[in-house]
């Protein structure tokens, strides 16, 4: 049995490096002293370091993520600092990371108790980022994280959408998918729910979801955001008839806070050979109809 934490996540503005760092050590803080082992934070988290910015960079689209270039490494050194120092898997939430090609990449980072793990970058943009934003698909592929709670896997917001993503980290052998998402309407935020749900049935694993929400009037990426967090199984024996282990309110919050639950992934993994269906198993006759 492990614990998992994700956040759903207000958009706040926070204006110099010190307020932020002492927000991250207690929003982490909070989940660690509860006894969580990894912590999800949502898709473009790392936004939240536009605060920083003055007004008139923060509040344009383009000036915004160019301008928190410099501190993104001092915000990755913090996030490593708080996993070794709380023994815990962290993913952070994701930044647009400017590569030495002159693209920006939505990238999420991992790190555990010793440091960091791997990261993982989107693979498919949405229209906003892809025609207005100018952020760049990843170009590595899919991960698989081998961490002291098993092996993870990392599919961001839209990703949750495609089914051969999430049949992708079916094959490498991934337990628990990460789903870190931003989405501005309902409309986007139960696409993502329904895409997460979708990807535990078909490939019989766990899926942690932590949104953005709030509102950043600020901020011309997050302005507005909808969503939950939620733990998504297979409707299966001895998981809920819903798929739905947990999941937190659907409403516009100021404070983050905390979907903090328990899961045993090897019940999970069970399923995929004493279930009532083989869905994971079954996959390749689709195929052959």
């Amino acid at each position: 049995m492990i614990k998992l934490a994700a956040c759903q996540y207000a958009i706040e503005l926070i204006e110099t490096w010190e307020t932020y760092e002492a927000h991250l050590t207690a929003l982490v803080e909070e989940a660690a002293s509860q006894g969580a082992q990894l912590l999800l934070l949502p898709e473009y988290a790392a936004l939240a370091l536009t605060g920083q910015l003055d007004a008139t960079t923060r509040s344009d689209l383009h000036g915004s993520i160019a301008g928190i270039q410099p501190i993104i490494p001092r915000w990755l050194e913090l996030c490593e600092t708080l996993a070794r120092k709380h023994r815990i898997v962290f993913q952070p939430g994701s930044a647009p990371v400017l590569d030495p090609d002159g693209q920006y990449r939505n990238r999420t980072f991992l790190f555990g108790p010793d440091g960091l793990i791997g990261r993982q970058d989107k693979q498919i943009m949405t229209r906003f980022e892809r025609e207005q934003w100018g952020i760049a698909a990843g170009t590595d592929g899919l991960q698989a994280f081998d961490t002291p709670l098993g092996k993870l896997g990392i599919l961001i917001c839209y990703d949750n959408e495609f089914p051969m993503l999430g049949r992708r980290l079916a094959e490498l052998g991934v337990e628990l998918v990460l789903a870190p998402s931003c989405t501005d309407t309902l409309a986007g935020s139960y696409r993502v729910r329904i895409g997460a749900q979708a990807r535990a049935l078909e490939n019989q694993y766990a899926v942690l979801s932590s949104p953005t929400a709030g509102t950043a009037p600020w901020s011309p990426a997050l302005d507005e955001n909808h969503g939950r967090a939620a733990l998504y199984v297979p409707s299966d024996y001895g998981m809920p008839p819903s798929g739905i282990v947990a999941e937190s309110p659907q409403n516009t919050v100021r404070e983050s806070g905390w979907l903090i639950v328990d899961i045993d992934l090897a019940n999970v993994a069970r399923l995929r050979t004493e279930g009532q269906v083989a869905t994971r198993r079954d996959w390749p006759e689709q195929f052959t109809q």
